[in-house]
């Protein structure tokens, strides 16, 4: 008998909480692996995806928030050495399980932290609270595969957005791997949408999109993209984090920046009664 031969897997894209090829049929060879080439109309499909998951999860309560995301810190434990032999650092690994469970920590905190009665002159209650900005569109960093992704993604997504991912393409495994553990834990569909392929292709119709609310930029290294993609965006005034420094330590506190940039602040005025 011959020696078996081994099944190529083919990384696929992730939305809507599924794993569909690119309507394309394109895929393109990168670190040794077949891996979906995304097209502008997956990049469309993406934005519906995370549209229809808008209100479900940012109706979640914060506490259940937290609890999802620290369940893909448990899920993402369990296949550390996956990652491993993907070519991720163990380090960075670590890290980006640790991260997930820093941002699960804040999910129910972030209300009392940003928000808050106001004094006002009067017989009223000026209130304000944090609310989610709506569907984000996020440009991943090149390096690090991993620990860069988890640290865009999940600041968007505990404070009760939904985002449409635009991979590395030169380091997409970890974004389609970590794809598998979001289908696996409890997180629910088209909250994370992942594509892969040329950024050329997807991001421009992600920043023209008008029912895309924000964009972050922090893995644009071209500045003429860059440029181009923050004046697509002003069509209908987008949210727009600009590109990180290429120096930029992944590894360092996060502080809170990426979380209340994504948010929007609400004011109730409410009579005090007598």
């Amino acid at each position: 008998m011959s020696e078996r031969v081994a099944v190529r897997k083919t990384y696929k894209l992730f939305i809507g909480g599924k794993f569909p090829r690119s309507e394309s049929g394109r895929s393109y060879l990168v670190q040794s692996a077949n891996v979906s080439l995304a097209s502008r109309k997956d990049a469309r499909d993406a934005v519906v995806a995370a549209r229809a998951a808008v209100k479900g999860w940012a109706g979640a309560t914060a506490y259940n928030r937290g609890q999802i995301l620290y369940r893909v810190a448990e899920m993402l434990e369990g296949r550390r050495e996956q990652f491993v032999a993907l070519g991720v650092p163990g380090d960075e690994v670590d890290a980006a399980i640790d991260r997930w469970v820093w941002y699960a920590g804040w999910s129910d905190k972030l209300p009392q932290v940003y928000g808050g009665a106001n004094p006002v002159a009067g017989p009223y209650f000026n209130l304000s609270a944090p609310e989610p900005t709506g569907v984000v569109a996020v440009v991943a960093p090149e390096s690090p595969a991993l620990l860069g992704l988890v640290s865009v993604i999940a600041p968007a997504i505990v404070t009760g957005n939904t985002v449409v991912v635009a991979a590395s393409p030169t380091q997409p495994l970890a974004a389609v791997t970590l794809a598998e553990v979001l289908a696996t834990s409890d997180l629910p569909g088209g909250v994370v949408n992942i594509l892969t392929g040329a950024l050329t292709e997807t991001v421009p119709t992600l920043a023209a999109h008008m029912d895309v609310n924000a964009i972050d930029l922090t893995g644009v290294s071209d500045a003429a993209l860059a440029a181009d993609l923050e004046v697509r965006a002003a069509e209908n005034l987008k949210r727009v984090l600009r590109p990180a420094p290429a120096d930029h330590d992944w590894h360092a506190d996060p502080g809170v920046t990426r979380m209340t940039t994504l948010l929007e602040t609400k004011t109730v005025w409410h009579p005090k009664g007598v």
